[in-house]
C-alpha cells in the first residue's frame, strides 16, 4: 500500500498516488516513535467511472474571440443541439464578419465509486 512518511530530519518520501483526502475513511493515521516522532499515513485508493446522464440533455455554447487588442465576447448562451449553435455563430459571423469562437459543450454525468483498493 503506497504511503507518506515525513520524518524529524526534514526528509519526506511520498509514494502516493490518487486519492480523496476529504473522505477520512481513505486514510488512516499511525504514529511510530523512532528516535523522534513520525508520522506515517496509509492512503486506500479506489476506481471512478462516470458515464453521461440519460436524463440529462448536453448543452452547447459558443463565445466570439474575435480581436486583437479585445475579444469581442458575444455569447451564445446555452443551446441543446450543436445545429443551433452552428445557426448562431453563422449568423454572428455574417453580421461582423468575426471568424473565432470558443466553443463549450456541456455534459451531466454520474459517478460510479468502485471497489475499494
Amino acid at each position: 500500500m503506497p504511503d507518506l512518511t515525513s520524518t524529524t530530519d526534514g526528509q519526506v518520501r511520498d509514494t502516493t498516488t490518487a486519492v480523496d483526502l476529504r473522505d477520512p475513511m481513505t486514510r488512516q493515521r499511525q504514529r511510530t516513535t523512532l528516535m523522534g516522532t513520525t508520522t506515517r499515513y496509509r492512503f486506500r485508493e479506489y476506481n471512478v467511472t462516470t458515464d453521461p446522464d440519460p436524463l440529462a440533455l448536453p448543452t452547447f455554447e459558443a463565445l466570439c474571440v474575435t480581436g486583437e487588442e479585445q475579444d469581442c465576447a458575444a455569447a451564445s448562451g446555452e443551446m441543446h443541439t450543436p445545429d443551433d449553435l452552428t445557426r448562431w455563430i453563422a449568423g454572428h459571423c455574417a453580421q461582423t464578419g468575426h471568424q473565432s469562437y470558443r466553443q463549450t459543450t456541456h455534459t451531466i454525468v454520474r459517478a460510479e465509486p468502485g471497489a475499494w483498493q
